[in-house]
This record gives structure tokens, sequence and C-alpha cells, in this order.
């Protein structure tokens, strides 16, 4: 029933109200004493009170109306029903109805809405009632007819004039409610908008951490394996995959770094990955021990858009690190297509396990990480064993396979 305000709210309320009821009070009391006090169905003095009395009233209307609209419009109603029966004229503590009816449009529900539009007709045919029944009271006892045509005509143009009155404060307030409504929509969808690109940019950077933690780890445990082996024969290759698995370990360190960087301010990206840096993941998987063949036909031509190459660069580090991870140590092939209109990659390594374990296996996050990747650009992918000419259960073929259209990405 009661709507929080700031205690500047209250303050200003509370004193705009009492500086209303000091200035209504003058008015009744000093420049139209004599016209507006004992002119009605009581005597002066119990009109006098009772005005007073009306007017601290409506000025409690008024100090409430934004806290408590609805109370405020009751608090009005009651007391312009009081006026009437005591036959009181105008008085300048009715100007309080117009603020409460404005504040009953900004502020009040929707049934408090409503409850002032009908309180503005009906108060509207009220007033013009009660200021013309002494002219009807007075047409009936003189018995003039030729006056009734002028009373009808003076009760509609004042119902007319104080409907358009009380429904001007009215309207200007459903006008501020629909601005209210509007800036609270536009907050709201704002703050939608922020979860959802906070949302995106945690999903990217968990999607990125992936990338980087597996194929890092997989590399370091190829390496490490291969150091176990070689220790013994060959020192100079235990070497070698120890400073590889250092090199490795370090920028996986540093790309985790910047992940968490990007955690913590969110509000630029961190440098992405591009073409450029293929070079370096495929020295990263050889030096591995997987046999690479690279093979780019069509060559790329002209400018190649950043989300085209963080998604080209991304599904070809999940595919081959899923090759180092599943696949049985032989021959991986990588082939590009770039084309005019879309660009064509194909990864086939050999799988180190039937067909149906390693399907399984490498259908978690790396697979859907590799899709949403594509999606991201308009394109589409497709992995999974390549069991054409061998029977179920059988070793065979593991193929990625990912057409990225380029005028989409770049359009991005």
């Amino acid at each position: 029933m009661f709507r929080p305000l700031t205690r500047t709210q209250q303050r200003f309320d509370g004193v705009s109200a009492g500086i209303f009821a000091l200035f209504s009070l003058a008015a009744t009391l000093i420049p139209w004493a004599p016209s507006l006090i004992g002119v009605g169905m009581v005597d002066d003095r119990v009109a006098l009170v009772v005005a007073i009395v009306l007017t601290a009233v409506f000025s409690l209307a008024l100090a409430l109306r934004r806290r408590s609209p609805a109370l405020a419009l009751a608090i009005s109603w009651v007391a312009a029903i009081a006026q009437m029966a005591t036959g009181l004229p105008p008085l300048p503590a009715n100007l309080a109805i117009f603020a409460v009816l404005y504040t009953a449009a900004a502020y009040g529900t929707r049934r408090i809405f409503w409850a002032g539009f009908v309180s503005a007709l009906v108060g509207a045919a009220a007033i013009a009632l009660y200021l013309i029944v002494p002219g009807f009271i007075q047409l009936a006892d003189d018995g003039d007819a030729s006056r009734l045509a002028t009373l009808v005509f003076a009760v509609v143009m004042t119902f007319v004039a104080a409907a358009l009155a009380l429904l001007l404060a009215w309207t200007i307030g459903a006008l501020v409610r629909t601005g209210i409504r509007a800036r609270q929509n536009r907050h709201a969808q704002e703050l939608a908008e922020a979860e959802a690109a906070a949302e995106a940019q945690r999903t990217r950077i968990a999607r990125d951490m992936h990338d980087v933690v597996a194929h890092s780890l997989a590399v370091v445990i190829a390496q490490a394996d291969g150091a176990r082996y070689a220790a013994a024969s060959d020192p100079d290759a235990a070497a070698r995959a120890l400073g590889t698995i250092s090199s490795t370990a370090r920028a996986a360190l540093s790309d985790v770094r910047m992940l968490l960087t990007q955690l913590r301010h969110t509000q630029a990206d961190g440098p992405q990955p591009t073409l450029a840096d293929l070079e370096q993941l495929y020295a990263q998987v050889r030096a591995a021990g997987v046999d690479l063949a690279v093979d780019v036909d069509p060559a790329p031509r002209g400018e190649t858009s950043a989300s085209l190459q963080l998604a080209v660069y991304r599904i070809l580090q999940e595919a081959l690190t899923n090759a180092l991870r599943h696949g049985s140590g032989g021959r991986v092939d990588v082939r590009f297509a770039w084309h005019d209109e879309r660009v064509e990659i194909v990864v086939v390594n050999g799988v180190g396990a039937p067909v149906d374990a390693a399907a399984g296996s490498t259908g978690g996050h790396g697979l859907i990480g590799m899709r949403e990747r594509a999606q991201l650009v308009g394109g589409t992918l497709d992995a999974g064993p390549e069991t054409a000419d061998a029977a179920p259960g059988s070793a065979g073929r593991f193929v990625v396979r990912a057409v990225l259209p380029r005028e989409t990405a770049e359009a991005t």
C-alpha cells in the first residue's frame, strides 16, 4: 500500500504539503472570507471550522500522494463528499485533487490507475451537479421554465470543463507512468543483455581454456612418454622432449593467465590466435612425435576476418589434440581448401582403439566446442569414425570435416 521513498522525497512532500496548507488557509480566510464562508447549509462558524478541517485533510492527501496514491485518492474523496454535504463552495484546498489524480495515474497500481480515471469523470459530474443544483431549486420555486435550457447548457459545459481539467492532470500522470515503465523496461533489457554478454564471455573463456589446456597437456603427455622411453638409449632425444615440455607448459601458463585476466577484466578481449600461429601449432604437434602432413589447396586469397581465423585455429587445435590423445600415433593429414565463398578443413587420423570406443571417448566437450566454433561463424562441422572400408569394431580412421563460409564470417 505504501511505496518506498527516499528521505529527501519524503521531506519534499511534507514541506510542500505544509506550504500548500498555509497558502490554502490564507486564501480561504483572508481575501474571500465573506464570499466563501457561511453561504452553504451551515452557519458561518461551522462553515469556517469545516473549511479549516478540509484544508488540513486535503493537505494530508497531498503529503501522501506519492507515498500511497490509493490512500491519498480515498482521503480526497472523503473530503470532497464532506465538503458537498456541508454545502461549502469550492475551496483553494481543492487544488490538491489535481496532484492526487496525477500521482494516482503515475505511481498507482493498475487498479488505482483506472480508479483515478473513473474519479476524474465521476468527480466532474459531481461538480457540475453540485454547482448547478441551487439553480434548479430556484427554477422549481419560481416556475420559470424559460431558464431550463440555460441551466442544462450550464450543467453540460461545467461537466466538460471540470472533466477536461481533471483528466488533464490524470493524463499527464499517465504519460509519466509510460515513461517510467519504458525506463524500467529499458533497464531490464540492458541487464538481460549484460547477463547474456557475460554468459557468452564465460562460455568463450571456458572454451578457450579447454582448448589451451587440452592441447598443451596432450603435447606434454606425448613428450613425457617419449622422454621416458628414450632416456636410456638416446639422452639427447630425452633432453629435446623435456625442452618441448618446458616451452609448451610455459605457453599454456601464459595463455591461462591471459584467460584469467579476462575473467577479472572483461571490458576487453585478449589477443586471439590467427592463421600466422598455425605454424607454431604444427611444430608443437610434430615435436610430440606425430607425423603431420598439411596440404593447402587452394591457398587463401585476400583478407580473412579475425573471427574466421580464430575459428580455423581452434577447430584445428582441438582436432590435432584429439589425434594426440586418441590417435594411433601414425600419420595425421590436414587439408585446407580456401575457396572464395568458403573454407574447408579436413583432419584425418588413425584411431588407436576400436572405432566404437574411440568415438565414445572423443564425444566429449572437444567435439561440442568445435561445433560451436563452426556455428559461431555460420558453418558446419562433422566428426566421427570413417568405417566405409572397416568392419564394425575394428580400427579405422577418424575424420573431422568443417565448412566455414567466408562471407558470413568476414561480415561479423
